[in-house]
């Protein structure tokens, strides 16, 4: 298909700012992108969207142009959206910068700007479908009539209805897993779970290991090929610097058959069809958004310790949207999870809390559960690389013991959690990653919000410092005083925390002496002058100076059992 055609169409929302005698360059494919050197995902050919957040200033226009034109796309096209956010003087806000539109005309590449009514992900659907049409016939007509299905919302069948053309018209079994493991969609019988996560546990494993796919290999006899689903949408990020960004969120598409013996042109097709998943990928994700919201409104009042009565009003509001048509108030409990990523030199952090927020929706969700609709009951939020979830119980009379023992306790816990996934996740992890999740108890009123969130916190530090690459914890594993301080009054624990820890903060804010660091260390080191001084590169006489200056402000014996006690509790209470 060629440029000519996309502006063409209405409702593409194309209008052309520079470039009309180069209309009728061909487009091969579409790449969303926000890098300011995208080259090593371009092969040529493509429509490049972007919502210009590479842009700091726009000097930066030429270079980024230069690379487009040397990777030989057909065309550059900007959203309104990145357009209004720039806010770049001159061109004034709302104009596309004139550098940018000088540059792709230096270099001879079209420029359209996209309306803010249309989503990336209506363009690169348009594209994909045109340009599978035009490589071979044999998956037109799945293309065209899954486009169909689509229009029409969910209703129209979603990823299932094209998993059902691949096998009619095509005679391929497809299912489309989550990370780990679990069905989000098939045709005909339900994958094997155990295959599923062994699948996706192969995916994951050969994504790390930067293996193109699609992977190939052959469990009891029978070939599979996994073919990655990444999103094409406008809040996606396609172009990750860095595989750990998505490597544990994205979908994957198990086709039972050996790919190693398809024509290129059905490669192809195969990858458009993943496109057009991953489209129903955004769609979905964006729906979660609500819930997500409510879950970060209650986590911000919970954490500025907002009064019961606001937080209450505010779960009023999440609980008909987490359980719809529930009569009574449900019972909630909190999960914290983490994922945490190996630092080489020099390598910038991975952002880790998206991808922990993606994971801890699907983690949540019974591995059982076929269908992406599952985890509508979930609200995560995530805060820097730690994710929160706030979920619902439904009230309801406590469910009787089968013999005369305890009976069994209400709503998650941490093992069953992970038992399922724990094989897949690991292989994503691999020997640089880790994730630790923590479960509070269940409460019934906002008043126990609070501490819940801190029984999870304190009940994820307890994983974390267990060996293995997954690990839970639940609230009934905590220490006796880990279990009590999330319930200890906020005026009981200032006053406690002031008395000992004031004098230490005042004295290093004066000095720069490093007490309340030394402190800790110490109490880490359980004691041991030797260990502390490695742990904070001093020698030991200089250790002991600390020691003693901690001693002799707070008038506090660090010897003394007692008082170690006390300066525990209160560096775990500040």
């Amino acid at each position: 298909m060629r440029l000519r055609a996309l502006l063409e169409n209405d409702a593409l929302g194309l209008r052309l700012l520079g470039g009309e005698d180069e209309l009728d360059r061909s487009v091969r494919g579409v790449m969303t992108t926000d890098l300011k050197d995208p080259s090593r995902y371009l092969s040529g050919g493509e429509l490049v969207l972007t919502g210009l957040a590479w842009m700091r200033e726009p000097a930066e226009s030429e270079p980024f142009v230069r690379v487009l034109a040397s990777a030989g796309v057909s065309g550059l096209a900007v959203g309104e959206v990145g357009v209004a956010a720039l806010a770049t003087g001159e061109a004034g806000r709302g104009d596309v910068p004139e550098e940018l539109v000088e540059a792709c005309s230096r270099h001879r590449l079209p420029l359209f700007i996209v309306e803010e009514s249309v989503a990336f992900a209506t363009i690169t659907e348009h594209v994909v479908r045109q340009v599978s049409g035009e490589r071979a016939g044999d998956l037109a007509a799945v293309v065209d009539r899954h486009r169909r299905l689509m229009t029409s919302g969910p209703a129209g069948g979603g990823p299932e209805a094209v998993l059902d053309l691949l096998g009619s018209d095509l005679d391929l079994r497809a299912w489309v897993l989550s990370p780990t493991g679990r069905q989000v969609a098939g045709a005909g019988e339900p994958l094997d779970p155990a295959l599923a996560a062994g699948l996706a546990a192969e995916h994951l494993a050969a994504t790390r290991t930067g293996r193109r796919g699609p992977h190939r290999l052959t469990v009891h006899g029978t070939p599979y090929s996994l073919f990655p689903i990444r999103n094409t949408g406008r809040a996606a990020a396609p172009a990750s610097r860095d595989v750990r960004e998505t490597v544990l969120s994205d979908w994957l598409l198990a086709v039972e058959a050996d790919a190693g013996d398809w024509p290129a042109a059905r490669l192809d097709l195969l990858q458009g069809v993943t496109q057009l998943i991953s489209v129903e990928r955004d769609r979905r994700d964006a729906a979660r958004t609500v819930r997500r919201r409510l879950a970060q409104e209650v986590l911000e009042l919970v954490q500025t310790g907002a009064a019961p009565a606001e937080i209450a009003a505010r779960l009023r509001v999440a609980a008909p949207v987490l359980l719809p048509g529930l009569g009574a108030a449900p019972h909630w409990q909190v999960v914290v999870a983490r994922v945490e990523w190996d630092q080489e030199g020099g390598q910038p952090p991975v952002e880790a809390g998206p991808v922990t927020q993606a994971l801890l929706e699907e983690i949540l969700v019974d591995p059982a559960t076929v269908g992406a609709e599952s985890a509508d009951r979930i609200a995560v939020a995530h805060t820097g690389d730690e994710a929160i979830a706030l979920v619902p119980l439904a009230a309801g009379p406590i469910p009787e013991s089968e013999d005369d023992g305890p009976a069994p306790a209400l709503g998650l816990h941490a093992d069953a959690l992970l038992a399922a996934v724990r094989a897949p996740l690991s292989a994503g992890l691999a020997d640089d990653g880790r994730l630790t999740l923590g479960v509070s108890a269940s409460v019934h009123s906002a008043e126990g919000l609070r501490g819940a969130l801190e029984e999870a916190r304190h009940a994820r530090r307890v994983a974390a410092a267990r060996p293995g690459r997954v690990c839970a914890a639940g609230h009934h594993e905590l220490a006796s005083h880990v279990l009590l301080l999330p319930f200890v009054p906020d005026d009981v624990r200032r006053a406690f925390t002031a008395r000992l820890l004031d004098p230490l903060r005042d004295y290093d804010r004066r000095h720069r002496a490093e007490l309340i660091p030394t402190l800790e260390a110490f109490l880490d080191c359980d004691g041991s002058w030797t260990r502390c001084a490695t742990r904070l590169h001093l020698h030991v006489n200089t250790l002991r100076y600390r020691v003693g200056r901690i001693e002799q402000l707070t008038g506090r014996d660090l010897s003394r059992l007692e008082d170690k006690l006390d300066f525990f509790l209160a560096l775990r209470m500040s």
